[in-house]
């Protein structure tokens, strides 16, 4: 017997090791080609009507912009004519949607109900009752109605003089990138970074955006271009610390986890790898 339970708890603690799994991060860094938008707080684009900002860092890359209206007119942002270009894919920012939006309205009513119980004793409630009068439940009623919205995409978007408004619809990258020279599961000593030209990255990446001053103006037209200069897989630790919270000058016990290598011109991939050799 005391054979078997020694089996049990080394099969129990196997099945928990293999459990575990460890935190790997494939971190991008991305390159204008336009080299006059890189700023430390954001990829910034200018012209003499607005201000377009990036900031990628999320998981997969966020290529979504702020639009901001510089001048004393309405814009008009045809979303019919702006794109997502990846490695010369193009793909649409107008999609012809329609989206439903839903809300609920809930209400509670109550009403007594009575129950007889003949001898001393308990009732159905766990009550000491020593008559046959009836004892008055409250018994609760909800009722819920809905109504819903439909709303269609809109193909132009109308941004107000000194306004900004943000537009995001598609990732950078959702897959690992893999190459012989870039171990999938680095030690911190193994950590090495890949870099690329922009003729050999193996993604080049741009919005291309189309936008009008007031209604009957010209049609302006620019493209954002990036492309990726360096690959690096690390680690949870060399990406991930952990930090208290303060507010009014006293910390919190509870601490959050921040990224240490987090700015406007890179953005990651996260994946796992299991204790027992699955890898994901």
């Amino acid at each position: 017997m005391k054979t078997l339970n020694y089996l049990i708890i080394i099969a129990l603690s196997v099945l928990t090791l293999s459990s575990c799994k460890t935190t790997y991060y494939q971190v991008y860094r991305a390159v204008p080609s336009d080299r006059s938008m890189a700023n430390r707080e954001a990829l910034v684009y200018e012209d003499e009507n607005c201000e377009v900002t990036y900031n990628l860092w999320s998981h997969g890359g966020n290529m979504g912009f702020g639009f901001f209206n510089k001048t004393k007119e309405n814009i008009y942002l045809n979303l019919d004519e702006c794109f997502f270009v990846r490695n010369d894919v193009a793909n649409d920012y107008y999609l012809d949607r329609e989206f439903t939006q839903t809300s609920n309205v809930g209400s509670k009513s109550s009403r007594k109900k009575g129950a007889s119980v003949a001898l001393t004793g308990l009732n159905f409630l766990g009550l000491i009752q020593s008559n046959q009068a009836a004892a008055e439940v409250s018994e609760s009623l909800i009722t819920s109605s809905g109504s819903s919205i439909s709303v269609k995409e809109k193909k132009i978007i109308t941004i107000p003089p000194g306004t900004l408004k943000f537009i995001s619809e598609y990732n950078i990258n959702e897959s690992l990138y893999r190459d012989c020279d870039l171990l999938k599961y680095p030690r911190r000593k193994q950590v090495k970074t890949l870099h690329f030209m922009k003729e050999e990255s193996p993604f080049v990446f741009s919005n291309r955006i189309t936008y009008r001053v007031g209604e009957s103006a010209e049609p302006v037209q620019f493209e954002n271009q990036f492309y990726v200069s360096e690959i690096t897989n690390y680690p949870e630790k060399e990406v991930v610390d952990y930090e208290s919270d303060e507010f009014c000058g006293e910390k919190s016990e509870e601490k959050y986890n921040f990224f240490k290598i987090k700015s406007p011109d890179r953005f990651y991939i996260m994946y796992l790898k299991s204790q027992n050799g699955m890898k994901h």
